[in-house]
């Protein structure tokens, strides 16, 4: 099949896929990065670029929409069963809730860890720079899946026709091949290309739940239609504090972009939840800058947290 991908792999990359949960880390990370050389990795191993056999955690929807475009071979791996002796390699696909992500690294033997694919909602890198995962398969999904069995809504919209979901590390083309077999699609990306992709559907997540909670808990439809100006405002403010946090730069109509796929998914309920992964990222921007003697980047943000009473 044809994706179109690029595999340039900097340096900078590696350290960037495992952006931590502080400001002050975060920063770190990224200038450490940016000071280094540069490489380029210009042959991929072609089993990265095909479907393989797979392990796949979790027996929901997102791991049963992946096991329904899958391969003769994949195992589900549901809550307390044993970690499966073959495939013997391939990815392994993650796909439980954040909370679970340490009793899924520990249940995995040490010499497959490498293979773990993350596909959770949230900044992951505080946890996988700790479990000594960070140059580890994340993916940025863009699927939405209502009930169990149905079809999944792809992250296509008029601004982004080629779909929003992406992928970064060994596995990413596997995993593009995969989705490309039920009709869905991924792009490969590394470095900021990633870091930026993986801000904006950050900001899409925290800004979308917190104005739908912080209005009775309506839809996403109803965030985007109703509640455009006070969404807008959030957005703006969570993207320039990400930007400064991570070192990179959105490209321009970055709210458009947001709104259009709260458009796609309208149905949706919002709430906020897994604060430590999600909102409460930018929180820790926020905590970090008081702690200095510099003001909130984000006080919308976090007078919002205050008002639900998910923070004090």
């Amino acid at each position: 099949f044809t994706m179109g991908i690029r595999m340039r792999v900097e340096l900078r990359a590696l350290a960037l896929v495992a952006l931590v949960p502080s400001v002050t880390a975060a920063v770190a990370v990224h200038s450490l990065a940016r000071g280094g050389a540069r490489a380029t990795l210009s042959r991929v191993s072609m089993s990265t670029l095909a479907d393989v056999p797979s392990v796949i955690y979790g027996g929901g929807r997102i791991g049963q929409t992946l096991a329904s475009m899958g391969c003769v071979g994949d195992v589900i791996v549901r809550r307390g069963e044993p970690f499966p002796t073959t495939p013997s390699s391939g990815p392994i696909y993650v796909c439980t809730r954040n909370d679970a992500l340490a009793g899924i690294v520990a249940s995995t033997p040490p010499e497959r860890r490498k293979d773990l694919v993350f596909v959770q909602n949230g900044m992951l890198g505080g946890f996988l720079a700790k479990e000594g995962l960070a140059a580890n398969t994340q993916v940025l999904l863009y699927l939405a899946v209502s009930k169990l069995g149905e079809r999944p809504i792809d992250g296509i919209t008029e601004f982004n026709p080629e779909g929003l979901t992406a992928a970064t590390g060994k596995w990413a083309g596997a995993f593009a091949a995969r989705l490309q077999k039920g009709g869905l699609t991924c792009r490969a990306l590394d470095g900021d290309p990633y870091t930026a992709a993986m801000l904006e559907k950050h900001v899409w997540i925290c800004a979308f739940m917190l104005v739908g909670a912080l209005n009775g808990g309506v839809t996403v439809g109803d965030v985007e239609l109703k509640h455009s100006a006070q969404l807008k405002e959030l957005c703006e403010e969570l993207c320039a504090a990400g930007e400064e946090a991570l070192g990179v730069k959105l490209a321009p109509g970055v709210f458009a972009r947001l709104a259009a796929y709260g458009r796609s998914v309208a149905h949706f309920p919002t709430a906020v939840k897994e604060l430590e992964w999600r909102n409460g990222w930018f929180y820790e921007l926020s905590k970090a800058a008081a702690a200095g003697g510099k003001p909130d980047r984000t006080p919308i943000h976090s007078a919002g947290l205050l008002t639900l009473g998910v923070v004090s």
